[in-house]
């Protein structure tokens, strides 16, 4: 298990109005975020980390979370819960995603999470996600801006969709389309073959095209937000150490994403593991995200599109 991590700010000086930690579950990476929320806004995070963690591993196959992956995520909630305590947040709050609604026993698995932690624990639907995430990615843009909106969020088993202008959702889709599944599909050589990347960027196509009627296929902008688009911004600008003020804002082009995933599908994994700017955990599913992305991107006929740190984290903390 590999771990990035990145101070937003020292938990120290005043506080704010609530603080609140909100974990999110994934199926790719166990996320934690501690902020404090005043008057329907972030005035301070403290803290954010990432533990790839890989819940869903297995899933699309078997139909459930298998023993280790959970083990994996409880190893990283221990210590996500003494950071909690230490921060003194007066609420938590934990969401999960695409591997437990996808799962057999994903319900069992929460209860667990509430009889081990205390978390108030949300098994989102795919509707729930994408509104929470377009909260989180637009939560510092004004009310009123009617800008039409498209919000990108890469999962491991899921791809968020979703539209909106100021802070209002319209249309709102979640895909099965997700690095994880997809990397489980598809993936077989090291590096890639060309085909496996071909067959790859197919049904994910075919997946969005059936997800996203033509009459919702024209917006202004795209924010995209999570571990595929943060690790292109990174890569882009060679950061090692991650930075996350350099990363949030990156306008990231098609054409820049496209060379990144030419060089980097020409290398074997452990290569891969050391380029500068790309967490090694993420390595393994780093070129299905890209792949997903390209085919969102080609679907609204958008040339760039805005990274953002703000996401599902920041709209939980608002939202629930």
């Amino acid at each position: 298990m590999s771990r990035t991590t990145h101070e937003l700010a020292a938990a120290t000086g005043p506080r704010t109005g609530e603080r609140i930690a909100v974990v999110d579950i994934g199926t790719n990476s166990t996320r934690l975020l501690i902020a404090d929320v005043s008057g329907g806004r972030v005035a301070r995070e403290l803290a954010r980390r990432t533990l790839v963690t890989r819940l869903g591993a297995g899933v699309d196959r078997q139909g459930r979370l298998s023993a280790e992956a959970i083990a994996r995520v409880l190893e990283a909630l221990d210590g996500y819960q003494r950071e909690i305590e230490a921060a003194g947040a007066q609420r938590c709050v934990a969401v999960l995603t695409s591997a437990v609604r996808d799962s057999a026993n994903g319900e069992r698995f929460a209860a667990a999470l509430r009889e081990r932690y205390g978390f108030a624990t949300h098994v989102l639907s795919g509707e729930q996600e994408a509104r929470l995430t377009y909260l989180g990615a637009t939560s510092e843009r004004r009310a009123g801006e009617a800008r039409r909106t498209l919000v990108i969020d890469i999962g491991g088993g899921s791809t968020e969709l979703v539209i909106g202008s100021g802070r209002r959702v319209g249309f709102h889709v979640s895909t099965q389309a997700g690095v994880v599944r997809q990397s489980e599909r598809h993936i077989r050589s090291d590096p890639p073959a060309p085909g496996e990347l071909q067959a790859l960027a197919e049904e994910v196509r075919e997946l969005l095209a059936a997800a996203v009627p033509a009459s919702e296929r024209s917006v202004d902008e795209a924010i995209a937000v999570a571990g595929t688009p943060t690790s292109l911004a990174a890569i882009a600008q060679r950061l090692s150490p991650y930075d996350p003020e350099r990363v949030h804002g990156y306008r990231l082009g098609a054409r820049e994403r496209e060379s990144i995933l030419a060089q980097l599908a020409a290398m074997p994994l452990a290569e891969r593991r050391r380029v500068p700017g790309l967490a090694p955990a993420r390595a393994p599913t780093i070129l299905p995200g890209i792949v997903i992305l390209a085919e969102v991107m080609a679907l609204f006929s958008l040339d760039q599109a805005e990274v953002s740190e703000h996401d599902i984290l920041r709209g939980a903390a608002l939202g629930l």
